[in-house]
């Protein structure tokens, strides 16, 4: 959030106070009057489970059974109306699948961005180093979006590209997002799903790493020097 970045000097916990605030007024108010919520604390549940899993797939059963499993049980019909009103009101992003092999978009299983990072904060905790990964992903999906791209999660017979997207001129790019791939186990894990797509596309590599990692034509970049890119 713009006011966000204009806080830094007055510390932290200031930082947090205008997220829990924002937090309080834009989604614990507002969504909740605009939508007629009477259950509250089921609404919380289903955002703060999302937010805990934004880049994953999941789907008003799964996390309709993930939260019966926590004792916060709230039937998946409902757990889809609350996220179609996250959605529509602009807090999660929602990124269907696309079959790239067979060329079309799957109605199941999406995976949802949050429109500030800043708001896992308050959502789940300051302490997110085992969700870096899914964060940097949520970065770069927003910066996608900002270069006014068509976003698709991209997926194969038994992988999955992080993101298939159309630029502003109708071109395909296939992007893989990793904190780091120094680990040869994340390498291979990162590098493959790209290496299965048979086509002449594109196909981009982005994580922290500054050091080259380009191959078989997938062109690797360190992630914020892409960030920076004028285009």
């Amino acid at each position: 959030m713009p006011k966000g970045v204009e806080l830094p000097e007055e510390g932290y916990d200031k930082i947090y106070e205008y997220l829990e605030a924002l937090y309080a007024t834009i989604i614990e108010k507002d969504i909740t009057q605009r939508y007629n919520i009477n259950d509250k604390r089921a609404f919380n549940n289903v955002v703060k489970f999302v937010a805990a899993h934004i880049g994953s797939q999941v789907s008003p059963s799964s996390i309709s059974k993930a939260l019966k499993a926590d004792n916060q049980g709230v039937h998946h019909a409902t757990v889809e109306k609350f996220i179609g009103y996250l959605v529509e009101s602009f807090v999660f992003y929602c990124v269907h699948r696309f079959d790239i092999k067979g060329k079309k978009q799957l109605a199941t299983q999406e995976k949802y961005y949050l429109i500030d990072v800043g708001l896992l904060n308050v959502l789940i905790g300051r302490d997110r180093t085992a969700n870096r990964g899914h964060i940097l992903e949520n970065i770069v999906y927003l910066e996608l979006l900002r270069r006014v791209y068509k976003i698709w999660t991209g997926t194969l017979r038994n992988a999955e590209i992080d993101f298939t997207v159309k630029n502003r001129n109708g071109e395909i790019q296939y992007y893989q997002v990793s904190w780091t791939i120094s680990n040869p186990e994340t390498e291979r894990r990162e590098f493959t799903p790209l290496k299965m797509v048979k086509d002449n596309y594109p196909k981009f590599l982005l994580s922290t790493e500054s050091f080259p990692h380009s191959r078989s034509g997938i062109i690797y970049k360190n992630v914020f020097e892409w960030l920076l890119e004028k285009i």
